[in-house]
Order: C-alpha cells, then sequence, then structure tokens
C-alpha cells in the first residue's frame, strides 16, 4: 500500500474524525472540502503523496474514494474536490465549515514526480478530471521544487463556462509562474466567453507540444481520455511518458473487497496512477 496509512487505532478500516473548515464553490456540482484532523497528531504523519486518494466518510450515509486535491506542500490541512453524483456526494455537498466527517488513507500509490525530475511536463485535463492533477501540478509550482521540472503545459477543458473548475489556478496564479503556460477550453460557445471552443483531444492536437523529454499526465471522463491518449500517441509520447489514473472502481482501499480487481492488478494498490504501457497489460475492462 502506498503512502504512511494514518488510520484510526491500527484498524485501515478505521478513519478518524476531522472538521471541514472551508468548503469552495467551484461549479454548480462540484465543492472543493479543505479539512484538518480533530487529532494534531493525525495532521502531522498524514504524509500523502501527489495522486493518491482517500476514503471520505459522512458518519451514517457511507464512505467514498476521493482525489488528494492538495499538494503535500501545502502543510496542515487536506483539500479534497467532490463532484455531486449519488447520495453520498449529495450529502456531502451540504455540509458547511464545522461539519465533522471522517478520512482514512492516504492509499495507492502516486505520481512518479521522482523520475519526471528535469523532464518537461504537459497536463491534459477535463471537467472534475483536473482534481488529481492539481495535486502535481500544485506541488511541481511549488516554490522550492519548480526548478526540479521544466516547462509546464496545462492543457484543460469543460463542458461549459460554468463547469470549468478551479478558475483561480488556471486564469491567475498558475499562468503566473515561471515557464508555466495554461490552455483552456469550453465545449461550446458563451456570449462570455473570449477564449479557445472546442473539445480538448482537439485543442492538444492543435497546439501541437513537442513531446521531447516530456511527460504527459491526463485526467477526465473515459471518452476525452480516449482521445487524448490517440492525440498524444499521434504527437509522438511514447507509451511509458503517458501517465493517466483510474480511480472509479475503488471502495475499500487497502486491496480486501476485490471491487477494483482488473486482471492481475488492484487499482487500490498498483494504483490509481498508471503508465499507458502499463495499461496497455490490463484486460481491455478499464
Amino acid at each position: 500500500m502506498g503512502g504512511n496509512c494514518a488510520c484510526a487505532a491500527g484498524n485501515p478500516l478505521m478513519p478518524h474524525t476531522a472538521t471541514i473548515t472551508s468548503v469552495t464553490e467551484e461549479t454548480g456540482d462540484v465543492k472543493t472540502f479543505q479539512m484538518v484532523f480533530d487529532d494534531p497528531a493525525v495532521m502531522e504523519n498524514f504524509r500523502q503523496k501527489p495522486g493518491q486518494v482517500a476514503q471520505i466518510s459522512v458518519f451514517g450515509m457511507g464512505e467514498s474514494t476521493i482525489s488528494i486535491t492538495s499538494s503535500p506542500t501545502r502543510k496542515g490541512f487536506l483539500e479534497f474536490s467532490v463532484k455531486r453524483v449519488g447520495r453520498l456526494t449529495t450529502v456531502l455537498h451540504n455540509l458547511e465549515p464545522g461539519c465533522k466527517v471522517g478520512v482514512r488513507g492516504p492509499y495507492g500509490n502516486h505520481f512518479p514526480y521522482e523520475i519526471m525530475k528535469g523532464r518537461d511536463l504537459l497536463f491534459v485535463g477535463g471537467g472534475i478530471g483536473l482534481a488529481p492533477l492539481r495535486s502535481l501540478i500544485d506541488f511541481v509550482l511549488a516554490e522550492e521544487n519548480r526548478d526540479d521540472y521544466g516547462k509546464v503545459e496545462i492543457v484543460y477543458g469543460a463542458r461549459s463556462l460554468d463547469d470549468l473548475c478551479f478558475k483561480n489556478g488556471l486564469m491567475k496564479r498558475w499562468p503566473n509562474i515561471k515557464n508555466t503556460s495554461v490552455y483552456t477550453t469550453i465545449d461550446r460557445e458563451d456570449p462570455a466567453w473570449q477564449g479557445h471552443v472546442g473539445f480538448v483531444p482537439a485543442y492538444l492536437e492543435e497546439i501541437a507540444p513537442g513531446a521531447d523529454n516530456k511527460y504527459a499526465i491526463t485526467c477526465g471522463p473515459p471518452i476525452m481520455i480516449k482521445f487524448v491518449l490517440s492525440a498524444l500517441e499521434k504527437l509522438g509520447f511514447p507509451d511509458h511518458r503517458v501517465i493517466t489514473t483510474l480511480e472509479m472502481k475503488m471502495k475499500c482501499g487497502i486491496g480486501k473487497c476485490g471491487r477494483c480487481n482488473i486482471g492481475s492488478k488492484f487499482v487500490c494498490l498498483d494504483g490509481p496512477v498508471f503508465s499507458l504501457n502499463q495499461l496497455k497489460e490490463l484486460p481491455p475492462e478499464f
């Protein structure tokens, strides 16, 4: 299991209590919850790495696997960006600062930021898929890490202007960091939008970023990822330098329930981060 699991009393299925400290409405159905563990020692020992996930529980309702959206370079709190898609996430969306939740983890592997050092990075995201990418983007763009990486390009799109997540990062914070470029698009025209209009894969081919000395990291709706992977192949990216995530099947987080089993792999243990050459070795069910 990746990371140092900060689970209560040594029981990997027992969450620690955390308090929501702020809620940011990203879109009409996506909110970012900032929270801290009630026990300061647990907060100190929760050593997540970019790309890992945690289990968030609403007491009496159940739990769900959520990407850790914040970078480990931002100390003293965790952030989780949650799309309202079902019963539990709807209840979570109704919580306010001061409410209590359970958190266990971190789980899974992480983006291979160690082997990415010295390389240029291309991030390609769609919709809520920018959430797990945000943890790595903020990690590599942090002042203490920025010189370890080359040029950073971020290509991101959503269905509409209202569906763009993390607007502050996209429009203000990330473009102002040295050697960083941000390309944003929406699927359909909007009178209030002066930027690019079109789907992410086509926009990616239009931008045509070079593949030399570069890793591509992508996350988004499955249909977007399918065409992004095709575009990256056309652009010359080798499979081992194309990274994505598989989180939709995770449940227990510790390889016990078997729900995320794909061939010989467990997404919660061997993933959620995989390179394209690893994915091609799995059965065609992901």
